[in-house]
């Protein structure tokens, strides 16, 4: 199953396959070169094929648990000053996604769509400390009873070129359903309410969907 940001890229990547075996069957001699060629042409498209993979999971709702938004690595779990939305100190949860992880963005909890915003930026590296400040990014706030308001981050990266937000203010949103994109790694942020317990721990894999980030009584 293929996510739907996919179908154009995958269909580029199905007709230029073709092309080039097609082409290179008919103008090139050499065996080994051709042979070559075709496999580079496959690879590629095993490559656009597996990025843009969308495994059917199956959520189990939990008013309770704050889920992963993303698959990943956790990269930070720190005390932040978060200046855009809060404006106050939360706790930072990062989840860091190389080309190899699937790229859909879940809805980490069920509740209404408080605030969603597209900032244009630069593309450093995920990881660099000012990747959240100046990157191109969306910030999206989900607010429920049990959490309160969350704020999730998309950052793109130094491949990333797009980020798909299909978060909309006033939307009611379900927790693991699909959020958004994010094309070629990135990172995801998390902000939560200081205090809030955690069940992660630092460079631990996380699946979107699956791996409960933080839990509340």
């Amino acid at each position: 199953m293929f996510h739907k940001e996919g179908t154009k890229t995958i269909l580029l990547g199905i007709i230029f396959t073709a092309s080039v075996l097609l082409i290179s069957d008919n103008l090139i001699a050499l065996f080994w070169l051709k042979k070559a060629i075709q496999i580079a042409a496959f690879l590629i498209l095993v490559i656009i094929l597996q990025f843009f993979r969308n495994p059917k999971r199956t959520v189990a709702i939990n008013e309770n648990h704050l889920l992963a938004p993303v698959d990943g690595k956790v990269v930070v779990i720190e005390e932040v000053y978060e200046p855009e939305y809060f404006k106050d100190k939360r706790l930072q949860v990062s989840i860091f996604m190389s080309p190899i992880n699937v790229h859909v963005t879940r809805y980490a909890l069920s509740g209404i769509v408080k605030f969603s915003k597209y900032h244009p930026g630069k593309f450093l590296v995920a990881w660099h400390p000012k990747a959240s400040e100046e990157n191109e990014r969306t910030t999206v706030v989900v607010q429920n009873n049990t959490f309160g308001a969350i704020l999730y981050r998309q950052i793109a990266g130094a491949l990333a070129r797009r980020i798909v937000n299909y978060a909309q203010e006033g939307m009611q949103v379900v927790q693991g359903t699909d959020a958004g994109f994010i094309k070629f790694g990135s990172r995801v942020d998390l902000f939560l309410p200081l205090g809030t317990p955690v069940n992660v721990v630092l460079n631990q894999k996380a699946i979107g969907g699956k791996t409960i980030i933080a839990t509340k009584a």
